[in-house]
């Protein structure tokens, strides 16, 4: 027994009137917008795997590295006194931050900490003050003052140093998420939590991926099982550059590569600034990366 053939609904209807036929053209189906969608498609990041995320268990080590490494340490250059304002990362204190401050002020330089308690954000009164303490830091030592920021505490650094180019004398992010979209990222939910803010500001986003006019170095890992490695690569300039080190998210501020190349970096004159030397034994355990995340993605 033969079913009846359906007849194919035509491509357009046509509803007859007094007037005129008119052509009604059939209805699609359009998806809602999704809120949180990537602003380019062709840079959409994914965040660090659960697998790398476990690997930030090994922070403890990277300490424990630190203190072995010290007498290699040691043997850097002496700094030149110069200040050097050191931001915490997201959730975390001056705590956190204290064995690299301590480190600096052993290689001679002047650290100072960021004195806010907890880093929950940009919340009320927070830029204000970073912005106060740099000022008030760069008139008491009558010089510019070198920024170092961890994860979240880098965007601020980045961000004084376009506001006051005049008190900034380099910049050093560690694990910054600045160049891609904050989803790219395991603590953009707990960042929306503690700071009241949403992640989905473009406008915020497109400001935060400027370079500053200063020198400005990225230190990333791709073993970071908090932030995209492709958030933190500057894009291409003449006085920007991206370190590639093997280290956790939670340990890079402790990590003693890490800190060779931090020591490094402030040890350069601004006037005369040079991008980081990967040659000889430093090749192995060094990488440059000059790459866009898009162009990080596809492998270039």
């Amino acid at each position: 027994m033969s079913l009846p053939k359906r007849r194919r609904r035509p491509a357009h209807e046509t509803v007859q009137g007094a007037a005129a036929d008119v052509t009604v053209p059939p209805q699609r189906h359009r998806p809602a917008p999704e809120p949180f969608a990537p602003f380019d498609a062709r840079e959409l990041v994914n965040a660090p795997g659960p697998w790398q995320l476990m690997l930030e268990a090994r922070a403890p080590w990277e300490y424990a590295a630190m203190l072995a490494a010290r007498p290699w340490l040691n043997r850097l250059p002496v700094g030149d006194g110069h200040p050097v304002l050191v931001f915490p990362g997201l959730g975390a204190s001056d705590l956190t931050t204290l064995p690299l401050r301590n480190f600096l002020r052993e290689r001679g330089y002047t650290p100072y900490p960021w004195k806010q308690g907890f880093n929950f954000g940009p919340r009320q009164g927070v830029l204000e003050a970073c912005r106060e303490q740099l000022r008030q830091v760069a008139v008491r030592h009558g010089e510019r003052v070198s920024l170092i920021g961890w994860s979240l505490g880098g965007i601020y650094a980045r961000e004084l140093a376009k506001e006051q180019p005049e008190h900034a004398r380099c910049v050093i992010t560690l694990g910054t998420p600045f160049n891609a979209h904050p989803r790219a990222t395991n603590a953009w939910r707990f960042y929306e939590l503690v700071s009241g803010q949403s992640t989905h500001d473009a406008q915020l986003i497109e400001q935060i991926r400027g370079t500053p006019p200063c020198p400005t170095t990225s230190i990333y890992s791709k073993t970071d099982g908090v932030v995209a490695w492709q958030c933190s690569l500057n894009p291409a300039a003449p006085h920007a550059e991206n370190i590639e080190v093997h280290a956790s998210h939670i340990g890079m501020g402790m990590n003693p590569l890490a800190l060779y190349a931090i020591a490094d970096r402030l040890a350069q004159d601004p006037q005369a600034w040079k991008p980081f030397d990967v040659k000889g034994a430093r090749r192995w355990f060094y990488k440059l990366t000059h790459h866009s995340p898009l162009q990080a993605m596809a492998g270039l």
